[in-house]
């Protein structure tokens, strides 16, 4: 999200030493636990470099590998470039796969002039980023011309499989500037729930615009083939959106699943929002209802759900990561980065839990790295 490069690569050695963070916390986690899921993860430290070879930066989707398949090794983490090398936004095309131990690998390069099926606008790699059954990995695309949002475009999601290659694309149908998403896999079929913020955003000229929209596309999966979409449903509708100089675009980022309930990382209006029956609604519920607002929260972005089930986003302007439970407690708070002015603002995006042990994998945009959130 924050721009200048040369800050950011600068930064790189600094945030490599690992260092200590804090934290709040209060009130009764998810099922009873009285221990929220950030007590015992005191330690940031970095993994890797998420620049490839051609120079993109800007990483924002973060998406753990929890089954080897073709390329994709299971424990290792998939993150996608929404900047070129000149950092221009909406125009990374590059996913790298990182592990553990700090190997950055080249996953796919996709080349904007040859996709198998439309793509408006080209390629520009969002938060948007899931891997499916089989190794299908799926990826938003939200485009500009030139870096700037007058030129930004309804883009699309992209099918590659296990191997990088583009095998098929997903636009209309509202599809409109896909920015985050989250999956649910059961037998052949996949549900996609992906949001929107490109709905009358370029066209406000920076003012708010209600219209960002969360979509459920289907999927249905076919061994060797790529998967078909079967259907697209609005559940979700209403959600602010505006243009931004430093961001691009702002609006509805990351969304997580549980027990049927998705929950939306409203970032203009700094608050989470809760889609009941998100699996099965066949209307939209507009914003949803709200789980909690403002306090530790601060420009929510990237989201993922805990083990038992309290909700994790982090935060696009201080830099910490919240802990809320679904009835709203905002249990603990970690400070993952306090770089820049004020310190933190713009450093971080797409996260991944992972577990035994609990950790958390999460991109900073300010240094252009995996980091990891971990025990001492």
């Amino acid at each position: 999200m924050r721009l200048g490069l040369a800050s950011r690569l600068a930064a790189v050695a600094a945030v490599t030493a690992i260092m200590t963070v804090g934290q709040t916390a209060s009130a009764v986690s998810a099922g009873g636990d009285t221990r929220p899921f950030l007590e015992p993860l005191h330690t940031v430290s970095t993994v890797a470099s998420t620049v490839p070879a051609n120079g993109d930066v800007n990483p924002y989707g973060t998406a753990l590998v929890k089954k080897s398949n073709g390329d994709l090794r299971r424990g290792n983490v998939l993150v996608s470039n929404f900047n070129n090398a000149a950092n221009e936004q909406g125009t990374g095309t590059t996913l790298v796969q990182i592990s553990p131990n700090g190997t950055n690998r080249l996953f796919a390069q996709i080349d904007p002039q040859n996709l198998p099926g439309p793509c408006p606008g080209g390629v520009g790699l969002t938060t948007a980023l899931s891997i499916l059954p089989g190794g299908w990995v799926v990826v938003g695309s939200l485009p500009t011309a030139d870096g700037t949002s007058a030129t930004a475009q309804a883009g699309c999601l992209l099918v590659l499989d296990s191997h990088g290659k583009v095998r098929r694309t997903f636009s209309g149908q509202g599809i409109n500037g896909p920015w985050d998403m989250t999956a649910k896999s059961r037998g052949d079929e996949t549900d996609l729930f992906v949001t929107n913020v490109l709905n009358g955003t370029v066209a406000g000229g920076g003012d708010i615009v209600r219209r960002g929209t969360v979509l459920r596309i289907t999927l249905r999966t076919h061994d060797d083939r790529p998967p078909t979409r079967i259907a697209t449903t609005e559940i979700g509708s209403g959600f602010a959106q505006k243009t931004d100089p430093a961001a691009l675009v702002i609006g509805p980022t990351g969304v997580g699943l549980r027990d049927g309930t998705l929950y939306v990382a409203d970032t203009v209006d700094n608050r989470i929002t809760a889609i009941s029956n998100a699996l099965t609604r066949r209307t939209s519920a507009g914003t949803g209802r709200e789980i909690t607002a403002d306090q530790n929260l601060n420009g929510p972005l990237g989201m993922d759900i805990t083990p038992k089930g309290d909700i994790l986003t982090v935060n696009g302007g201080d830099g910490n990561i919240v802990e809320t439970t679904p009835r709203g407690d905002q249990v603990a708070v970690r400070t993952l980065d306090t770089s820049g002015t004020p310190p933190g603002a713009g450093a971080l995006f797409g996260l991944a839990i992972a577990t035994n042990p609990n950790r958390v994998y999460f991109v900073d945009d300010a240094t252009n790295t995996l980091n990891l959130l971990s025990r001492p």
